[in-house]
């Protein structure tokens, strides 16, 4: 779809940033964020579970040494920031990382690419960044929220986690002040995780309609240093996102 088939500025963003539903309120799926998120994890992590089963001990090949890199680099960030016995932190840092950022590279994808093959097809709507949608960076944030208190549990037990919610960091006196304190800063977790990603990316796929909107020849000008720039964007996010949730699941396996 361009402005020259037919359709307006507006139109051809209102086009671009609107969901594939299928529902009624609440109950309302966007079946292209549920498909696309699905479908890159089996590819990514098929590809993750081939090369693993692939491994030599020798030399590695390329797919296997970029794995390596990956995996590395997520160890060290866990070993240096995670306080604690590591268990299934890692794998889940390095789920995060890869996931997350396999779904925001969807965004260097051509803009009109994907609604013209899929309006071939009848499908005359698909967001191809499933992170520039809300429902999917809270849901992941949720997640996390869930493995605090989780973890806040599991390691303090109940008591020692209801204490130290009661207690911190005003003292027993302070009791009620110490418990807003915690919800406030509990709640903020996951939406500033939420928002950040969702944030950064919906900002980015913006860029990129309004840079599809342009004549050709500013399309390239514009779009291929944008492009790689945005590299570092997507790589980043993703980056924030697994740091951040290792420092969470640390903080609750700490005590004040």
């Amino acid at each position: 779809m361009s402005e020259s088939a037919g359709h307006s500025t507006g139109e051809y963003i209102q086009h671009h940033l609107t969901n594939l539903q299928e529902g009624h309120g609440f109950w309302t799926f966007n079946l292209d964020t549920i498909i696309t998120s699905a479908l890159l994890g089996l590819l990514v992590f098929g590809l993750f579970a081939w090369v693993a089963r692939k491994a030599t001990s020798g030399v590695p090949g390329k797919l296997q040494a970029a794995v390596e890199i990956v995996l590395e680099m997520v160890q060290t960030q866990v070993k240096d920031t995670f306080h604690g016995e590591a268990g299934a932190v890692g794998p889940l840092a390095l789920t995060i990382f890869i996931w997350v950022f396999t779904l925001n590279a969807m965004d260097l994808l051509p803009v009109d690419l994907l609604p013209m093959i899929l309006g071939a097809f009848g499908i005359h709507y698909w967001k191809a960044v499933p992170t520039t949608d809300p429902n999917l960076t809270f849901a992941m944030s949720l997640t996390v929220f869930f493995l605090i208190y989780f973890y806040n549990i599991k390691v303090k037990k109940l008591g020692g986690f209801v204490h130290e919610v009661l207690t911190a960091p005003f003292g027993a006196k302070m009791a009620p002040f110490n418990l807003l304190f915690r919800i406030v800063e509990d709640l903020a977790k996951p939406v500033s995780l939420a928002l950040r990603l969702f944030g950064n990316m919906y900002a980015g796929e913006m860029v990129f309609i309004l840079i599809a909107l342009l004549p050709v020849y500013l399309q390239w000008v514009l779009g291929a240093p944008w492009a790689i720039f945005h590299i570092l964007i997507i790589t980043l996010q993703a980056f924030i996102f697994m740091i951040l949730t290792i420092i969470y699941l640390s903080m609750a396996h700490e005590s004040h």
